[in-house]
């Protein structure tokens, strides 16, 4: 009976306490710290990393460098500049560090003596510095510089064509291939090279030339390129095809740091392969590999080669999760990696002899790693659903957590960052689909709210435990927010990310829809009242609902598909379109059922946005509109696939909130979103 009554008073205890928190808005959610890039000293005592904080009155972002004890304790400040400093990495003798910086008209390489001082600027290069990579004492910098190849590593020969093109009397793009434009620029003849600068003897010299990307692009930004232990070679990855837009084929290569002797080391593969890392004793170099060629979601794999023999040997073959980052272990006995697994990025270890694969950080989505010299633990940038981005320590022995940041501590305390419960539905085929389900502000289990399902992108992707705005935003606003993995999902095993392609709007579509069918039925959803929202292949799901469904009172659709037959030939990456589309695919078009839409539609989409050009958010919204459906279109001028962080995303939160209290009765915005449009324009 005591403990009985000990537990009421608990959990009464833990309502008035999440009660008495504030609900999270969008301006408290910009004031959260993303703490990353953490970077162990050669001692193992001390921690490099980078903090980023947000002004969202001025719609700027920056980031700073700091350092802290692997226990946590003596956390210091190191850099404190209006332009973002960041890429920090240690000296030899852990006295001093070297970052890039921004504060210039060019990111530069700064060196900073730990005992005090002002940071110590060590190049000019006309190009900028973009992720260096550094020999012992710095005297050697390699790093990546987007050029014309025709000028090499003339900087001056670069920038008179690039001035002559921007300024010039006429003002036009001239194109005798593909690609046309990538992402969210024009090519224009300008690919990344990798540059050896060579500081005493004062020579730069590009050691990738040729008519390719060198590291292989990626639309993220890649660093995939290395030093060797003796620092004589570099390997970096590269694709050079003939038809690049259509193919995966990179490759991992080796060049001198003189730019001679230059060895394609994975010419067999036709599938990818990339960013290569030397192992600490020189033997083996490991890089990530696909074996499918023009199958962007095939299965990513951890292979080494033998530096001297050339035997190859891929260590995760019979691992059915797609590897992410990799590191050496000390002993260069081991790899450490990360991996998505069933919602979650945890990291692993596997053996180089045994192929044994063990998981040494469970449950836990990491963003960033790095582990000690000894071996005996890790640092890590990892979030959750409730909990903003810190660093934590993992020892591997103890296998024990220890948070050794606590930037967004004190939001933590004054805001109620909701957490998730987890559930599995039955899906197509009889199939578990992961589910993600966040209850709103104050829940009462008692009441009704109205529900907002969250597809997401990809296809190939998982949602995960970790920190979203968009997770804190809605729930804040008094929804129950929901987010599945169905068919097409990372983390549950190869076969189910591959059965998604060529089948959009079949079992992925019976997933969700039974997800729903699930939700709908909870005793707390009021089933009258749920929209859906999805970005990328989400907002092509969305347009997919309103032509299949008309369960909900609302749709939202960013950067989304809406004519597969024009998006094929209007998207850059054709290997994409290719493989998961081919050739019967007009039955999974939205565009085809036109005569079925009926449901209010938010559409959101970005001018420069050449992956899913902008002109099918307009097509679809034109269509909406004569057939009277309410309808409102937001398009980013300046932004491309993936909206300004700082300055577009908070329309976009804005937006959503607004809609939806429009047709489901969540909380009103904070703010009037045709005001916020305005200001944006007047801004830019």
């Amino acid at each position: 009976m005591k403990k009985i009554f000990l537990l009421v008073f608990l959990f009464g205890v833990f309502l008035q306490i999440h009660a008495q928190k504030k609900a999270l808005t969008i301006a408290a959610l910009y004031k959260t710290v993303y703490v990353s890039s953490p970077v162990i000293s050669h001692s193992g005592k001390q921690v490099l990393f980078t903090a980023t904080k947000s002004n969202l009155k001025k719609a700027l972002t920056n980031t700073d460098v700091y350092i802290v004890n692997v226990d946590g304790s003596n956390l210091r400040r190191l850099t404190n500049n209006p332009a973002a400093d960041f890429n920090p990495m240690w000296s030899r003798d852990d006295e001093s560090i070297y970052f890039v910086s921004a504060r210039g008209k060019k990111p530069q390489l700064y060196k900073l003596s730990l005992r005090g001082g002002e940071p110590e600027r060590l190049t000019h290069c006309k190009f900028g510095i973009v992720s260096p990579k550094i020999s012992r004492g710095a005297e050697q910098i390699i790093f990546q510089a987007k050029i014309f190849p025709e000028c090499g590593a003339n900087p001056n020969c670069n920038r008179k064509i690039l001035n002559s093109m921007l300024n010039g009397p006429i003002q036009a793009h001239l194109f005798d291939s593909l690609f046309i434009r990538h992402w969210t620029h024009y090519e224009d003849g300008q690919y990344t090279h990798v540059f050896l600068m060579d500081r005493k003897n004062k020579k730069l010299i590009d050691l990738t030339p040729g008519r390719f990307n060198s590291p292989t692009f990626s639309a993220g930004g890649s660093d995939h390129y290395v030093f060797s232990t003796d620092f004589s070679k570099v390997a970096f990855d590269s694709k050079r095809v003939p038809n690049p837009e259509s193919s995966t084929n990179s490759d991992v290569w080796i060049v001198n740091a003189d730019g001679k002797n230059l060895i394609n080391v994975t010419k067999e593969n036709k599938g990818y392969d990339g960013n290569p890392k030397f192992s600490p004793n020189g033997k083996y170099l490991a890089y990530v590999t696909q074996k499918t060629p023009g199958y962007e979601s095939d299965k990513f794999m951890l292979e080494i080669v033998n530096m001297k023999n050339g035997q190859k040997k891929i260590l995760t073959k019979h691992f059915d999760y797609w590897v992410r980052n990799f590191k050496w272990a000390s002993d260069s006995k081991s790899i450490y990696f990360t991996a998505d697994y069933k919602g979650y990025r945890p990291l692993f270890k596997v053996d180089l002899i045994t192929l044994q694969i063990k998981q040494v950080i469970p449950h836990l989505s990491i963003s960033s790693f790095d582990v000690s010299p000894d071996d005996n633990f890790a640092i890590v940038s990892y979030s959750k659903i409730n909990k903003p981005y810190e660093l934590a320590r993992y020892d591997f022995t103890k296998g024990k957590l220890t948070d050794i940041t606590n930037f967004n501590k004190e939001l933590e305390r004054q805001y109620d960052f909701r957490s998730a419960e987890q559930t599995w539905v039955k899906g197509a085929d009889g199939v578990p689909v992961h589910v993600f389900i966040i209850k709103p502000h104050n829940f009462d289990p008692n009441k009704k709210y109205p529900l907002i399902i969250n597809v997401h992108g990809g296809p190939q992707y998982e949602w995960m435990d970790s920190f979203r705005f968009d997770w804190q935003v809605y729930p804040a606003a008094g929804y129950v927010v929901a987010f599945p993995n169905p068919h097409g999902s990372t983390g549950y095993g190869q076969k189910y990310t591959a059965e998604i392609s060529k089948d959009w709007a079949g079992k992925v579509f019976t997933d969700v829809m039974k997800v729903t069918d699930y939700l709908s039925k909870l005793s707390y959803v009021d089933s009258t009242r749920m929209g859906a929202m999805g970005w990328s292949f989400g907002g092509y799901f969305m347009n997919l609902l309103q032509a299949k469904t008309h369960r909900f009172k609302c749709l939202a659709s960013m950067m989304g598909i809406y004519d597969l037959s024009e998006f094929k030939e209007e998207t850059e990456e054709l290997w994409f379109a290719n493989w998961d589309l081919g050739n019967k695919y007009q039955w999974m078009s939205p565009s085809n059922y036109v005569k079925n839409f009926r449901t209010p539609t938010l559409i959101i989409t970005g001018e420069k946005d050449y992956r899913i050009p902008y002109t099918q958010s307009i097509r679809y919204f034109t269509n909406l509109q004569l057939k009277g459906i309410p309808s409102r279109l937001i398009i980013f001028k300046n932004d491309g696939h993936w909206p300004n962080p700082i300055r577009s995303m908070p329309l976009y939160y804005n937006a959503h909130l607004e809609w939806f209290h429009k047709y489901l009765g969540g909380k009103p915005a904070p703010w009037d979103s045709k005001k916020m449009v305005r200001n944006l324009y007047l801004e830019n």
